[in-house]
C-alpha cells in the first residue's frame, strides 16, 4: 500500500504506524536498542541524541512526551555509510511521531529529514490526524532494520515497527483506539538521497501493515 491510501487508512482505524523509513538489503550487525526522549527508560521531555552528526550538520532537536515511548532495535552497521542512513531514517521516524504529537506537519524535523514526494505525503498524512484532533500515546519498537546504498548513489531502508501496544487518542474527549491487532507489525519501505549537506534525506516511502507477521 502506497502511502496516501495509507494516509486514509491509518486515520480511519487510528493507527499508531507512522510514515517513513524502511528498504533494502544488509541489516545491522547488533541488537542493541536506540533511547530516545520518552523511551522505556522513562527519561523526560529532552531533545534526542540519536542522529550521527558525522557530516557536521546541525540537525533539529527531536522531543517526545512521556506518554509516547518509542525503542529501536538492531540499528547499528559496521558500515558507516549504511550507519549513516539508519541514523537519519531513525530521526525520519521519530520527527513524524513529533509532528504528530506538536500537530505541526510543517516542523523543522518533516522538512528537514524528508524531501520530494515523501515530504509532500508525509505533511498530508499527519495533516489528517490534525483534522480529527488526534495524537499518539503509548509505545512502539523499530526493529529489524536492512539497509543498503544502490548502485545510483540513493539509499534503502527497510523495517518493521511493532505497533501494538501503540494508540491513537482523541485530544477533546481523551478516547483511546488500540492498533487492531492483525495490522499492529507494520513493514516500511523508504528510498533516500544524500542531500548536500550530507543529510540522508527520504525520498519516498511504502508502508504495509501487518507486512511483518
Amino acid at each position: 500500500m502506497n502511502r496516501p491510501a495509507r494516509l486514509v487508512t491509518a486515520v480511519l482505524t487510528a493507527s499508531i504506524a507512522l510514515v517513513l523509513t524502511a528498504c533494502g538489503s544488509g541489516g545491522g550487525d547488533d541488537s542493541s536498542s536506540g533511547k530516545i526522549k520518552g523511551s522505556d527508560t522513562g527519561a523526560s521531555d529532552s531533545p534526542s541524541t540519536t542522529a550521527s552528526a558525522a557530516s557536521g550538520t546541525k540537525r533539529p532537536e527531536i522531543t517526545l512526551p512521556k506518554s509516547l515511548q518509542v525503542t529501536f532495535s538492531g540499528w547499528t552497521n559496521s558500515d558507516p555509510k549504511l550507519q549513516a542512513i539508519l541514523d537519519d531514517g531513525r530521526e525520519q521516524l521519530l520527527g513524524s511521531y513529533s509532528a504528530i504529537v506538536e500537530a505541526n506537519p510543517e516542523s523543522n524535523a518533516m522538512t528537514f529529514y524528508n524531501t520530494g514526494a515523501a515530504l509532500a505525503t508525509g505533511k498530508e498524512w499527519i495533516s489528517g490526524f490534525v483534522k480529527k484532533d488526534l495524537t499518539l500515546v503509548g509505545t512502539a519498537q523499530a526493529y529489524n532494520p536492512q539497509t543498503r546504498v544502490s548502485p545510483d548513489g540513493s539509499g534503502t531502508l527497510f523495517y518493521c515497527v511493532d505497533e501494538s501496544k501503540g494508540s491513537t487518542k482523541d485530544r477533546k474527549t481523551g478516547e483511546i483506539t488500540n492498533t487492531p491487532a492483525d495490522k499492529a507489525h507494520v513493514l516500511y519501505q523508504t528510498k533516500l538521497s544524500k542531500n548536500d549537506t550530507g543529510v540522508w534525506q527520504t525520498t519516498s516511502v511504502t508502508t504495509t501493515q501487518g507486512g511483518c507477521r
